[in-house]
């Protein structure tokens, strides 16, 4: 039998148990299955491989996106300059490091970018915030992190988050936890009032569907985009990561008004 998981702490949050058993369930997929491990230090990674044989790879959320990396033995297939890994593909007692919430957010983010969007304000500065940050750089898009203290990737605290700020900045991407289930009122603290229907705002929280961050934004006009699809498309990415241990191009991506279809293609 193999076995995927997920690590992370706390994972009350984590779908992904319930999405893979689902999709194994409905592709035939009789020989492997899924499980959480909330696990306390990222070290106990090690005790996990060891103690079960047929793991063949594991998904990595918050914490551990970046604390996990000195932990595996290879990080060739992580995009350049990207020091965050969500995904470990384990063969043969190895380790190999994946990042496929870049292509998640890259493909979710781009329909709903328009001519304003020019510049980003990136809200944290943890992993999550690392893949943003990639692609942002890809599209050519400037942007300006934000974090409770200055330093470590971030050039603001969100006491500087003034009405200018707002106004250069008209994608907001909110790469924190705050908001997510159970602590639907926790958000940002950013000055919405100063928000427009020319801004957009992206928050990779998807539980609940429309967290107090979205629901402030759309209140002032904006539009507004959760961290569903990029949840659904980067979920594909890793399986195909960790049961081949292949990057995935090309890949066949439909949007629709009922959502978004992907086919990946393995090379």
């Amino acid at each position: 039998m193999k076995t995927y998981g997920i690590i992370g702490f706390p994972l009350t949050h984590s779908f992904s148990q319930k999405y893979f058993t689902e999709k194994f369930q409905r592709e035939g997929i009789t020989d492997a299955r899924y499980e959480v491990y909330p696990i306390g230090a990222v070290n106990e990674i090690h005790r996990l491989i060891k103690e079960d044989p047929g793991l063949q790879g594991l998904n990595v959320t918050i914490p551990y996106k970046q604390t996990v990396l000195p932990h595996l033995d290879d990080l060739s297939n992580l995009p350049g300059g990207l020091s965050a890994c969500n995904c470990i593909r384990i063969h043969n007692g190895k380790t190999f490091g994946y990042n496929t919430d870049v292509t998640g957010f890259e493909l979710s983010v781009l329909p709903h970018l328009k001519k304003q969007h020019i510049a980003a304000l990136v809200l944290g500065n943890g992993g999550a915030a690392e893949a943003v940050r990639s692609v942002l750089k890809k599209l050519q898009i400037p942007f300006t992190t934000v974090g409770r203290k200055r330093g470590e990737g971030a050039s603001l605290t969100y006491s500087e988050v003034d009405p200018s700020v707002i106004e250069a900045n008209k994608l907001i991407i909110n790469t924190t936890p705050l908001g997510t289930f159970p602590n639907i009122h926790e958000c940002p603290d950013i000055p919405y009032r100063h928000l427009t229907p020319e801004h957009l705002l992206y928050d990779l929280v998807y539980n609940p569907a429309k967290t107090l961050f979205l629901q402030k934004g759309e209140l002032q006009g904006a539009a507004v985009k959760n961290g569903y699809e990029m949840l659904v498309l980067q979920a594909e990415g890793k399986l195909e990561d960790l049961e081949y241990g292949l990057m995935l191009y090309p890949c066949s991506i439909t949007f629709n008004r009922s959502g978004i279809t992907a086919t990946f293609l393995a090379t």
